[in-house]
């Protein structure tokens, strides 16, 4: 006899069962309204930065929150050409890019050793990884400013690279920890009867499966490198050499503020990662929310 009709009434029985408990997931009207409700909540401040970037320097003051009355789309060539726009998105884009790839090899190679390999002080190490996320930046700001200095990398891009890399490593290789705990040691062990080596199970095995983990970590190191603004401030000052976070120095006039081409630099500042979360979302969540098999 077929198990196929057991099976499906195995999973309706369960669909069902989730289904009568009292924190299943249920389509009714107030499920609905609270989700509208949050979706209104957070396009508003959307809606207002896209509203005020038409605006005139005058409207903008007398008229923060309404729909714009009249729309002065010269204020994205205004910010474009004042805040240099265009060289900040190229710099942030190879700032993000390096930073990005120097984190995957780097917290790739330390948590597949922590994850799947017997390294001795490995608890001492993670408890380290811990410390170090705890403790603020700015601790270490001024030595590494002076040593910075010392060989040349302030005022350069890739010192930059380096910094960011630095600070995003230990975060990133605590979440890929997570993700390769969760493989299977079996496939580990086939894939050694089978006569690979140590660097064929890491690159063949185990690091594919992880490929939601590595696309969690891109996804996070690259919106925080993207929106820092501290490092970049203190060790870049040459203006083609800021990313696009510091556009907004350039709007800064003695003790007044450009809001208009604030809000206008805003949105092209906003713009490529919306278009890039949303491109990615799903897989984006399923990293955060699966383990390491799922992807």
């Amino acid at each position: 006899m077929s198990t196929i009709p057991v099976v499906q009434q195995a999973g309706r029985k369960v669909a069902a069962q989730r289904a009568s408990r009292p924190g299943g997931l249920r389509r009714t009207p107030v499920a609905y309204i609270v989700l509208t409700l949050l979706a209104v909540y957070s396009a508003l401040p959307v809606l207002v930065l896209l509203f005020n970037s038409v605006k005139s320097r005058l409207e903008s003051g007398r008229n923060p929150l309404g729909f714009p009355q009249s729309f002065q789309w010269e204020n994205f060539l205004i910010a474009w050409e004042q805040g240099n726009v265009g060289r900040g998105l190229l710099n942030s884009a190879i700032l993000v890019t390096c930073t990005i790839i120097g984190v995957w090899i780097c917290a790739g190679m330390a948590s597949y050793a922590l994850a799947r390999l017997d390294v001795p002080f490995k608890a001492g190490i993670a408890t380290y990884l811990f410390l170090v996320i705890s403790l603020p930046v700015q601790l270490f700001l001024i030595p590494l400013f002076f040593m910075w200095s010392q060989i040349g990398l302030v005022n350069t891009l890739p010192g930059l690279i380096i910094i960011y890399i630095a600070v995003n490593t230990p975060f990133a290789t605590l979440l890929l920890q997570t993700f390769m705990v969760g493989i299977p040691r079996e496939l580990e062990e086939a894939a050694r009867i089978d006569g690979a080596n140590e660097w064929q199970t890491a690159t063949r095995v185990i690091l594919p499966l992880a490929r939601p983990g590595f696309l969690t970590v891109g996804l996070i190191v690259g919106l925080a490198t993207y929106n820092e603004l501290f490092f970049a401030v203190i060790f870049i000052s040459d203006p083609e050499r800021l990313p696009i976070a510091t556009a907004y120095l350039s709007f800064t006039q003695g003790f007044s503020q450009q809001y208009e081409l604030l809000n206008a630099a805003a949105v092209m500042m906003v713009l490529p990662v919306l278009v890039l979360f949303l491109l990615l979302q799903r897989r984006f969540t399923a990293g955060l929310a699966g383990d390491g098999l799922k992807g």
